[in-house]
């Protein structure tokens, strides 16, 4: 495990490591201090590590905060493929172990939740607690969409989906100012703060005026796979405790269409403990202070 420290001025400890896996290094990123009790964080589908750094700031106080670039993106996006829930679930195996070993407590953010499940049931022993936010309940799959799909009508879904935060994997942007200006135009980024600015900077790779997202389209597609309802599929209770932070505002900061409606993650996770998070949107119930507070406290909880 090799890494060095970040110049950001933070109040906790940070730095970036990377992590020995299948095909070359994973990107890590760490807040806090050594002797503090590790969590594993998981991103979204089109994500980063940056997407816990105000989490990171409050639980790094007193533990250390281990939040993974997956397979694909951020500083993991030159990482071969195959992508999907059971290969990220395996890079989290060796992360823990380089870390010194399970049990730990697990989040996950949106699709992170899902990478987050697979891992507890492969490998129960190696996780506490699962924290999921916003994420890992199986989303309705559209109409006619199946396992077999091809990757056209996955891509279609997801877009249909997630929005202009995957349509811009598409996308190359002059300069970065200007990458920065279609996040602040997000709906769900209005309220934009320091914490959104270096998660927007970190995402940005290339050259101008070629500049593109660091999360690569094929590993958003195939991980997207891997999050449906499809016809047949019934609940599967959980292996480890859990508790589900539901965002009650969408993806587009809409009030009335959450990703999850209220008890929808109740069904598809049968034993997970589900609570609402009042005001925050499916981004700001990581990257803004009341979600991360939320997120701390569940963590805090049961010790």
């Amino acid at each position: 495990m090799s890494g060095g420290h970040d110049g950001a001025d933070r109040a906790v400890p940070y730095l970036r490591r990377t992590v020995p896996v299948d095909g070359g290094e994973l990107t890590v990123g760490e807040w806090g201090h050594n002797s503090g009790p590790v969590l594993l964080a998981v991103h979204g589908i089109t994500s980063s590590h940056l997407a816990w750094s105000v989490v990171g700031e409050r639980l790094g106080v007193d533990h250390r905060l281990v939040a993974v670039d997956l397979r694909g993106r951020g500083g993991s996006r030159d990482l071969p493929g195959p992508y999907g829930m059971a290969r990220h679930a395996a890079d989290l195996v060796r992360v823990i172990e380089a870390y010194g070993g399970g049990p730990v407590v697990v989040l996950g953010h949106s699709m992170g939740g899902f990478v987050a499940i697979e891992l507890a049931h492969r490998h129960p022993e190696l996780v506490r607690r699962l924290v999921l936010v916003d994420g890992g309940a199986l989303l309705p799959a559209p109409p006619g969409l199946d396992s077999t799909a091809d990757e056209q009508a996955i891509s279609a879904a997801i877009a249909a989906t997630v929005g202009p935060a995957f349509t811009r994997l598409s996308m190359t942007f002059p300069d970065r100012e200007s990458y920065r200006q279609m996040w602040r135009e997000h709906p769900a980024f209005a309220d934009w703060t320091p914490a959104m600015l270096r998660y927007v900077d970190y995402d940005l790779v290339g050259v101008a005026p070629e500049l593109q997202p660091s999360c690569r389209l094929p590993a958003a597609v195939r991980d997207a796979r891997d999050q449906y309802a499809y016809p047949g599929v019934e609940p599967t209770p959980l292996p480890v405790p859990a508790v589900f932070l539901r965002a009650p505002r969408g993806l587009l900061d809409e009030p009335d269409k959450p990703l999850y409606p209220d008890g929808y993650a109740t069904h598809w996770l049968p034993g997970v403990r589900e609570e609402t998070v009042p005001g925050v949107n499916h981004y700001t119930i990581a990257l803004g202070d009341t979600g991360a507070a939320a997120i701390e406290s569940a963590v805090r909880v049961a010790g």
